[in-house]
């Protein structure tokens, strides 16, 4: 596929300074520190805050006028101080402020704090400190990483962190440095840190990146173009929508300054960079990597417009190879992605950010088999754009109005790299049967003797045509020749907008910070799928089909999708097109009152589910009509249906250390529901072509797969409770501590199950149906004269019965630094447990699979009852995380990064004790059962910078991952059946060099 070319468009934002201050020994009594510790999470929008208290001679100094200043806000922002002394400046963007303070009879003094996303610092200080001038420069010793200490177990990193420790290139890889979160390699499912990894929450510059009806991270910008991540773990306030079951992520882009700077980066891993993989035979590596990056950033008009730009171009090679059919194309992956942002301040008490990102990631030479035609190799092209405009407005000192717009589009588009497309399928015609490499994805049979009524001999001559030739000189069966089958056009759309107002007040002796927010979000997923001529074509033999009575011997079998054909009246199938829309509503109030700080809130949300191919009509008994095409509300909670309560509160008993509790209640949503359930799926299923050994036509039926389902009345909203107690300490200036208790539970599950399922009775090694489920009999009492009226599936959506989850966590924290170090340590155990799993529900979960219409509760072996009490997917009692960096004196960078963890759970599967030949997800023995071995590695990077001139330097860097090359295996095979049942499925990845030049100007 053609390559763009490299269009440099610039970049670079003023990298944030790494200094650590540290306050000089007579400064000190001016400052009250709480800056390492902060309050709440200011507005939790792409901002953080600065707030605290004025004294003079221990009494509170009101009318002190506080400016901050920062070259990441085009204008300064001012507030005075209260009549308690206190004061607040929200909404200020990420960065390094200086703060002015100037009393009313014109004492002035200054310091220098560091505002991170999603997080308020707190910088108090004392006029009356003996200054050496009028003015004195005061510092405050504050860590890089920002612990809260309050209910929230909010983490935040900046640009700096990012920078100087070996994460690597993609969003994904930040994961890798959250406390209490698990090291994992998967390229879709998120990992588990006390719920599904399914429903974790990922944000970039505020916007919902996470894939609609899936919930896995379908955006993946580079981390070059991230300068401020926070991370929301658990004791959530009802401030910025959070209803994730798992963790929620965000990141904020970097802007534009008063300078002008740029960068020009090239990074390189190649295939000899890379150790041998253990699972082989001992070749290299075949992968060679790279990535450019190109940024620039400055003003447009000075002090009050900032522009930021940047490009990236990582690129994913490997040289031919060789099939079983002979040479193949060169596999290539190749993404070029543009970004753009401006930051206007047209007066002070108004900031608004405008940013497009826009990219293409085009692979050809796909998804090529040992024993496959080089033809057969699949292309892909992702495109991605996503809009944000977001704006705040400072109506005074005490209230402020903010607002964000994002428009969201993943557009994925998959199909062969050899096209038939003059090859029209249509029902009554026959297969050529001398051009079957150029019909479709042919797979070659394979001579199967002593198999009654299959004709070898047939076999043997579509083997000496299409067949490859042997170690012998041969031709052998088994391998495919043609076309790939399938083209795959999968389109996702999100729009959102928020609005909140935040108000401060005073009533009492108790100070008041009043947040009200409104979310409207719309999530779609147009999905169109077609066969490449007719599809996969497979060699019957003369056997009987499944699903099919004929009288004439199958020969030839083509799985065509539904939207090739066209029906009588020369339409066809339109594409699905699936719709969930989200209200949410937030109010919240922090309290404080002396050493306490209530936080109350409650989140409301309403989930509208809709479909297509039915349409209402209250004189039938399911409720609709048939109407194909036709867009109608499948199913929809309400508002009081999901009450969220956000309740905390923290001690703080000697004005620094903390003891905090908090209780939180989160309703994760359920939107794959839109298309899983959905009536279209009726009209695109599957179909199934069947012909005879001359290859003329004899019938055709629809292949088995998923259809329209009605919902059970009265469904609960999927839940997870949550409890939280801990404490914070400040041990010093440089280091500071924070440990907690987390339980969560989750309840109400939803998932298709058969209508009769609770009526199975005794069956299997567990036992079958218990009896007090058994006396609920079906789900849906009606359901038959429901699907009499419009059809439908004998699955219905349900709650899954009596199945929920628990998660415990237990933590300690501490983060250490001063002028030249860093460091970040973390040890979390926890136990995950239940009979609920919605992380393995296929023989590969890691992938885009259905929340609550996957093969859970899918018949015998599969429901809650069926074994499936024990620990789950994601139970890792022990993570240990460290990392951090070390500045030298001659202008280089030490990074590190340490991870420990136990292996993960599984369990052996094996449908024959059911009376079945599949055996995904049909446990034999008690789920998580048997573990994985442990797993450790360590990553460390160098970085040397070489000044060539004052406005030019150079750096070189290397980074080495998995430095003892720790192959350590996982995802266990499962299936007791196979060959490889009880091995690892997959290896981490081995170790691995990348070099890395950056020119800065």
């Amino acid at each position: 596929m053609a390559k763009q070319p490299i269009a440099f468009m610039k970049k670079r934002l003023v990298q944030a300074t790494s200094a650590v201050w540290q306050a000089p020994a007579k400064a000190l009594p001016a400052v009250m520190l709480a800056g390492a510790l902060l309050s709440a999470p200011a507005m939790a929008q792409q901002a953080g805050g600065i707030k605290g208290k004025i004294t003079s001679a221990e009494q509170a100094l009101s009318g002190v006028t506080v400016t901050a200043t920062s070259n990441v806000m085009p204008k300064p922002r001012t507030t005075v101080t209260k009549a308690d002394g206190s004061y607040v400046l929200p909404l200020l963007l990420p960065g390094t402020y200086e703060l002015t303070f100037t009393s009313p009879d014109g004492t002035v003094r200054k310091t220098t704090v560091t505002v991170l996303l999603d997080q308020t610092s707190n910088a108090s200080i004392a006029m009356d400190a003996t200054p050496a001038s009028d003015t004195e420069i005061i510092t405050i010793t504050g860590s890089t990483m920002v612990r809260e200490g309050n209910s929230s177990l909010t983490n935040a990193i900046n640009e700096d962190v990012l920078d100087k420790v070996p994460v690597g290139q993609s969003y994904r890889d930040l994961l890798k440095i959250i406390p209490g979160v698990q090291y994992s390699e998967n390229a879709t499912l998120g990992p588990s840190a006390g719920g599904s990894g399914r429903d974790n929450k990922y944000g970039f510059d505020g916007v919902d990146v996470s894939l609609p009806m899936f919930g896995n991270l379908a955006s993946e910008p580079s981390t070059h173009d991230i300068a401020n991540v926070s991370i929301d773990r658990g004791g959530a306030k009802a401030i910025g929508f959070n209803r994730s079951g798992g963790f929620a992520i965000n990141t904020t882009s970097k802007s534009g300054t008063n300078e002008f700077k740029g960068s020009v980066e090239y990074k390189i891993q190649n295939k000899n960079f890379v150790s041998d993989r253990d699972d082989t035979d001992g070749t290299k590596y075949t992968l060679d990597k790279s990535w450019l990056t190109a940024n620039l950033s400055g003003p447009i008009i000075e002090d009050e417009l900032f522009f930021y730009g940047s490009y990236y171009r990582p690129e994913t090679t490997r040289e031919s190879k060789e099939t079983a059919y002979g040479p193949a194309k060169d596999y290539e992956v190749i993404r070029d992605e543009y970004f753009g942002k401006l930051t206007w301040a047209p007066t002070s008490d108004l900031l608004f950010n405008l940013s497009k990102r826009y990219s293409e990631n085009e692979g050809s030479g796909l998804s090529v088999g040992a024993n496959d035609a080089d033809s057969t190799s699949q292309g892909s092209l992702v495109k991605q754009d996503i809009l944000t405009f977001d704006g705040s407005y400072l109506i005074d000192d005490f209230t402020t109005l903010s607002f964000q717009y994002s428009d969201f589009k993943n557009e994925n588009g998959g199909g062969p790299d050899t096209n038939f497309d003059n090859v029209v399928p249509k029902l009554g015609e026959s297969l050529n049967l001398d051009m079957l490499d150029q019909l479709g994805l042919f797979t070659v049979p394979n001579i199967r003797d002593g198999v009654e009524g299959y004709d070898n001999d047939t076999a043997q001559s579509l083997i000496n045509k299409y067949g490859y030739v042997g170690d012998d000189g041969s031709r052998v069966g088994g391998g495919s020749i043609g076309g790939a089958s399938t083209y795959n056009d999968q389109n996702f759309y999100r729009k959102t907008l928020q609005i909140k107002l935040d108000h401060e007040m005073e009533w009492g002796d108790m100070y008041h910070q009043l947040h009200f927010g409104i979310e409207w979000k719309e999530g779609k997923e147009v999905l169109s799928r077609s066969s490449n001529g007719w599809g996969s074509i497979t060699y019957l033999g003369g056997l009987a089909a499944d699903d099919f009575d004929s009288d004439v011997p199958v020969y030839y079998q083509a799985r065509v999708e539904q939207m090739s054909f066209v029906d009588e009246t020369g339409s066809a199938i339109p594409a699905i097109t699936s719709t969930s829309e989200t209200y949410n509503i937030e109010v919240n109030d922090t309290i404080e009152d002396g050493d306490f700080t209530y936080n109350i809130g409650f989140l409301f949300s309403q989930d509208t589910l809709y479909g297509q191919g039915l349409k209402k009509n209250s004189n039938n008994v399911s409720g609709y009509e048939l109407a194909p095409g036709h867009k109608y509300e499948m199913y929809k909670l309400d508002f009081l249906d999901m009450i969220q309560p956000r309740l905390g509160v923290t001690w703080t008993y000697n004005g620094q250390d903390t003891l905090f509790a908090n209780f939180a209640s989160y309703n994760p949503d359920t939107s794959s529901l839109a298309r899983a359930a959905s009536w279209a799926r009726n009209l695109a299923s599957t179909r199934l072509v069947y012909f005879d050994e001359n290859g003329d036509f004899i019938g055709n039926t629809n292949a088995n797969g998923s259809s329209g389902k009605f919902f059970q009345d009265d469904l609960q909203a999927r839940r997870t409770d949550e409890f939280t107690v801990g404490a914070t300490k400040v041990m010093s200036d440089h280091l500071f501590l924070r440990g907690h208790i987390r339980h969560r539970k989750a309840l109400h599950p939803w998932e298709d199950v058969p209508n009769g399922a609770r009526l199975y009775g005794e069956y299997g090694p567990f036992g079958g149906v218990p009896a007090h489920i058994a006396e609920k009999g079906l789900y849906i009492p009606n359901l038959d004269e429901m699907r009499a009226e419009v059809g439908g599936s004998s699955y219905v959506i349900a709650e899954l019965d009596e199945a929920s989850n628990k998660y415990w966590e237990v933590s300690m924290e501490a983060e250490y630094s001063t002028d030249n170090i860093y460091l970040n340590a973390s040890y979390v155990w926890s136990h995950y447990y239940g009979n609920y799993d919605q992380d393995v529900t296929s023989g590969s979960s890691d992938a885009n699979l259905f929340v609550g219409s996957s093969n859970l509760g899918d018949g015998k072996g599969r429901m809650p009852w069926d074994g499936k009490s024990g620990n789950l997917h994601g139970d890792v009692p022990h993570i240990l995380k460290a990392f951090g960096y070390y500045t030298t004196d001659w202008n280089a960078n030490i990074g590190a990064n340490f991870v420990f963890q136990s292996g993960n759970v599984w369990e052996t599967w094996d449908g024959s004790v059911y009376g079945y030949s599949s055996s995904t997800i049909r446990y034999s023995e008690p789920a998580g059962s048997r573990r994985e071995p442990s797993h450790w590695q360590l990553d460390l990077n160098y970085e040397q910078k070489f000044e060539l001139m004052d406005d030019l330097m150079l750096t070189f860097r290397a980074d080495v991952f998995n430095l003892f090359d720790n192959q350590t295996g996982y995802n266990y095979d499962p299936y007791l059946s196979n060959t490889t049942y009880g091995k690892p499925r997959n290896l981490i990845t081995p170790r691995r060099l990348q070099l890395s030049f950056n020119v800065e100007f």
